[in-house]
């Protein structure tokens, strides 16, 4: 499988939960609430975003990309993480929803650049053996099967 169909694969699990959270967050009575939910959506985000940096991107950067595109990813990745940062370490109900939804909305603009661009882009780039060898790392990362 080449990393670009797991990444693909993950964002597909991620939307779900975006929705969940963008549907239930206005009804979240307390910070406490939210602080989970942020938590939760941190564990997964934070994890994808680091596969795609060390094992994606990096390698991109090696056969030559344009480092904008991919330092906007970067910093993409980092505003996302530090949202939810900040969505974990308040006490007010509000503060921590509004950070978890800006969260969300960043994360989900992410993804769609990097749908359109930036793995269109390494699919141009890199051929499909080191895709799938690519693949096969994030197989091992996540602990996952693929044959």
């Amino acid at each position: 499988m080449k990393i670009t169909d797991a990444l693909r694969g993950e964002h597909g699990v991620l939307y779900a939960q975006f929705d969940r959270l963008e549907e239930e967050l206005p009804h979240v009575a307390t910070a406490a609430e939210v602080r989970e939910q942020a938590a939760l959506l941190a564990s997964a985000l934070i994890s994808h975003a680091r596969i795609e940096d060390e094992l994606l991107f990096n390698r991109m950067l090696g056969a030559g990309a344009d480092p904008g595109l991919l330092g906007a990813m970067a910093e993409d990745h980092a505003q996302i993480t530090d949202r939810l940062a900040r969505a974990q370490g308040t006490n007010d109900v509000e503060s921590a929803r509004m950070e978890l939804l800006e969260a969300v909305a960043t994360a989900r603009d992410h993804f769609a650049k990097e749908e359109r661009l930036a793995f269109p882009l390494a699919e141009s780039m890199l051929d499909t053996k080191a895709l799938e060898a690519l693949g096969a790392a994030w197989a091992g990362r996540r602990d996952v099967f693929v044959d």
